[in-house]
């Protein structure tokens, strides 16, 4: 199936009709029936004019770039979806790494000099064509530092874990994700297969206002970061939704953010996915848990393989991404790819300790933020952490957390040394914080991650 063949997606999202709804794409301010995007195109172009094309999506709007991807699979050989914290400096070596030979965008001052120009605009009725190309999708790695990391996907190895929703009510998909991360596009690609509204956010939107728009909308199915959600939990507009499937992923969900939300939704299923953007998606956990059971590595579970090496985490499977654009492998001789993602076991479990590049080297022992951060946001009082390496001329460096209160109001002194007692009694003494600060927020990425120093 290609999404330019889109016989199967008019079904479904004619059958949500018959049902009494209507599916559609919804952004702050635009409401686009899926019919009308399915039964048209969108870039103001003859559409037999975008076949075979190597094409950058580079848009303002989220909308806009779900509207260019129905229109440019199967009929452009590739598209490289352009994130929205992309570094212009970079845009000559994305063009020619990509072989970039068209610009789709809803904005006529994102056109590059020398390179042909389409606007995305309203669906409109025309006739495109039979789908050709198997087309390539290209993302940029999330962690990019310097140079852009560009990653190609499959449609079937992007929609392989992708199953029709069991439930028979309507569903309403949301995110706190961008759709021009692998995170996001995962959901909106559920969302057209599956017939299903979705509602996009906005960068810089206000949590109550991102909130509201989703009850209104009733949203059933919402997913983000960890970070995304501790945001989302001190916001008195979360207590108007009542979704029915959550989901974390992108970063450890630790067992307080999981608590929060099951005693907040106690009606939903609240679990957490592992993914990335070369190995595909991986596995996800329901039992409400950190971590992820031992078994998982026993055997195949979902098509996909396992494996722990090095402690680091490595799968297999169909998802995983073909190559990366430029050169270089994805994966080693036997198809595994290596996360970076450090994991320990610890009796029938696994557990994230954090990333390979994260570690603080304290008089050469190794401390995994992540690790210390579980500890701190399972304290009464403490909304969300982020611990950090600060230089010191004895052990090379020292433990630092910052933390935001869950209530502006409480005791700075007395919630600090409530953390300090429980990393004393539960870390190793080179895993304490040497200091711990109260902030007032902390600094995200726009992928919803923890900004640290790695970038990640």
């Amino acid at each position: 199936m290609t999404l330019a063949d889109k016989d199967f997606l008019r079904g479904r999202s004619a059958m949500a009709l018959r049902d009494g709804e209507t599916p559609a794409f919804c952004a702050h301010d635009r409401l686009v029936p899926l019919l009308d995007i399915l039964n048209g195109v969108s870039i103001d172009a003859d559409p037999a004019s975008l076949a075979g094309r190597s094409v950058l999506v580079r848009t303002r709007e989220q909308l806009a770039a779900a509207l260019a991807l129905v229109d440019l699979d199967g009929v452009a050989s590739r598209m490289v979806l352009c994130p929205p914290d992309f570094d212009p400096t970079h845009l000559n070596h994305v063009i020619a790494e990509a072989a970039i030979d068209l610009v789709v965008s809803d904005d006529e001052t994102l056109a590059v000099e020398g390179v042909p120009f389409a606007r995305i605009g309203t669906p409109r009725p025309a006739k495109t064509p039979a789908a050709e190309y198997a087309t390539e999708w290209v993302m940029f790695t999330s962690g990019t530092t310097g140079r852009p990391k560009m990653v190609a996907h499959t449609l079937a190895g992007l929609t392989g874990a992708i199953r029709p929703h069991a439930d028979e009510q309507p569903v309403v998909w949301g995110t706190f994700y961008d759709i021009r991360r692998y995170g996001g596009l995962q959901i909106l690609l559920r969302a057209l297969i599956g017939g299903a509204t979705m509602i996009f956010s906005r960068a810089g939107e206000a949590p109550a206002s991102a909130l509201s728009r989703l009850a209104q909308y009733g949203v059933s199915h919402l997913s983000g970061t960890p970070s995304h959600w501790r945001r989302a939990l001190i916001c008195p507009a979360l207590v108007a939704l009542s979704p029915r499937y959550v989901r974390l992923s992108g970063e450890i969900a630790d067992q307080a953010v999981l608590d929060s939300l099951k005693a907040v939704f106690p009606d939903a299923s609240v679990g957490h996915a592992y993914a990335s953007t070369e190995a595909g998606v991986g596995f996800e956990v329901t039992d409400g848990r950190e971590g992820f059971p031992a078994s998982y590595l026993a055997a195949s579970l979902n098509d996909v393989d396992m494996r722990v090496v090095d402690g680091a985490l490595q799968l297999r499977s169909r998802r995983v991404a073909t190559h990366y654009i430029g050169g270089g492998v994805v994966a080693d001789t036997d198809g595994f790819v290596d996360t970076g993602d450090m994991v320990e076991r610890r009796g029938d479990r696994f557990h994230f300790v954090g990333r390979r590049g994260g570690v603080i080297n304290v008089g050469g022992l190794k401390v995994h933020p992540e690790e210390i951060e579980a500890v701190i946001n399972r304290q009464p009082g403490v909304r969300l952490s982020r611990v950090a390496g600060r230089r010191n001329p004895i052990t090379g460096a020292v433990v630092t957390a910052d933390i935001v209160l869950e209530d502006a109001t409480a005791s700075p002194d007395a919630v600090k040394a409530q953390v300090l007692a429980a990393c004393r009694r539960d870390l190793a003494p080179h895993k304490t914080p040497a200091v711990v600060r109260v902030v007032l927020a902390l600094a995200m990425t726009d992928a919803g991650k923890l900004m640290r120093a790695d970038a990640r």
